[in-house]
């Protein structure tokens, strides 16, 4: 794109401060100032973002669908993440100050904050870059389409989802507790549906490793997240992911009765949707 200007007309511009043009802010230290040709006429075919961040606040995933990103650190530290859709592989790009990591154009990318006080300048290729968010692609796809499509329950879809309700652009939000919106029953496994994979489903035979770390599961009971326990009840799971009904049964010994070993292994398993 070729840009024209009169450098002789009384209008034009050579400065300008970003604090007078904010994109975005979520509180003192995570915000976003813009710069474009709007600001300064003189700019021709780049803009940035002026970019604060503090330790472990995320710029959501998104992509520029008409421009490449330079992002630059200032001060601080960040990760820049992004993927590669060729090679279908996460590349993780650390920057500190004076450091620069570039993100191709239309690339799936996010950034976190390693430090307080983080500073980044992201240059662009195009006078307004265009974006897609993570959020807004989430919240504004049906919870049906996303259940029908990866076999996932629409229920639990619905509820993962539900406290999406705008752009995020710099995340967790402001009443994001212990990963959950407040007001959510801290007691209560979230993303968790009681019933959920009754039915057989070929899910339930999966086997994953989970690294010997204790997990709960429920039969329609509550979980204490504190304690990490149902009712109570503490189950740890191995690297075969066998769930306690299978363990009882396959340690029972022949005097007890099939009607016991049947019920024992009709209790259903219960997966929350991060782990699917």
């Amino acid at each position: 794109m070729v840009s024209y200007m009169d450098f002789t007309s009384p209008s034009v511009q050579f400065t300008y401060d970003l604090k007078n043009n904010n994109f975005f802010t979520k509180d003192s230290h995570n915000l976003i100032n813009a710069l474009g040709v709007q600001q300064l006429n003189t700019l021709g075919n780049t803009s940035l973002l002026d970019i604060y961040l503090s330790k472990s606040n995320v710029i959501e995933p998104h992509t520029h669908q008409n421009a490449s990103e330079l992002v630059y650190c200032i001060s601080g530290a960040a990760v820049v993440s992004l993927i590669n859709p060729f090679t279908k592989k996460l590349i993780n790009l650390p920057i500190t100050p004076g450091q620069v990591a570039n993100v191709p154009q239309g690339w799936w990318h996010y950034e976190i904050a390693s430090e307080d006080n983080t500073h980044l300048l992201a240059i662009f290729d195009a006078p307004t870059p265009e974006v897609i968010l993570g959020s807004d692609l989430l919240r504004l796809t049906p919870a049906n389409v996303f259940a029908h499509t990866y076999c996932l329950n629409e229920a639990m879809v619905k509820e993962t989802l539900a406290p999406i309700t705008d752009s995020v652009v710099i995340g967790p939000p402001n009443n994001c507790v212990n990963g959950k919106p407040s007001g959510i029953n801290a007691n209560i496994g979230h993303g968790m549906v009681p019933g959920y994979y009754n039915q057989p489903t070929a899910r339930q035979d999966r086997q994953a490793s989970y690294n010997n770390q204790t997990y709960g599961q429920t039969y329609g009971q509550q979980y204490d997240a504190g304690a990490g326990q149902w009712n109570g009840q503490q189950y740890p799971y191995n690297e075969a992911y066998t769930t306690p009904a299978q363990t009882q049964t396959q340690t029972q010994t022949q005097t007890q009765t099939q009607t016991q070993t049947q019920t024992q292994s009709q209790q259903p398993r219960y997966y929350s949707i991060w782990e699917r």
